[in-house]
C-alpha cells in the first residue's frame, strides 16, 4: 500500500484497515509457524503497511488536537 493511498483513506477506513492488516498478520505469522509459507516476506510487508497506517492516524489525531486548541 502507497502512502499517496493511505492519505486517501478516510479516519473511520484508516482504523479499519489498521484492525484488518493485523488479523492478516497474525494468520500470517500463524501460517509461518506451522509451515514455511510461500512469500515470508509479505510479513514484512503487512508489518510496514500497518505502520503506515499507524502514522497517518496518529498525524491526523495530532493535526486535529493542534486545530482544537
Amino acid at each position: 500500500m502507497k502512502n499517496s493511498e493511505i492519505t486517501g483513506l478516510p479516519q473511520e477506513e484508516l482504523v479499519a484497515r489498521i484492525a484488518e492488516e493485523k488479523e492478516n498478520l497474525v494468520k500470517l505469522k500463524f501460517a509461518h509457524t506451522i509451515s514455511a509459507i510461500e512469500n515470508p516476506t509479505r510479513i514484512t510487508k503487512v508489518r510496514r503497511d500497518i505502520a503506515r497506517l499507524n502514522t497517518e492516524l496518529t498525524k491526523r489525531k495530532v493535526a486535529s488536537a493542534t486545530e482544537t486548541k
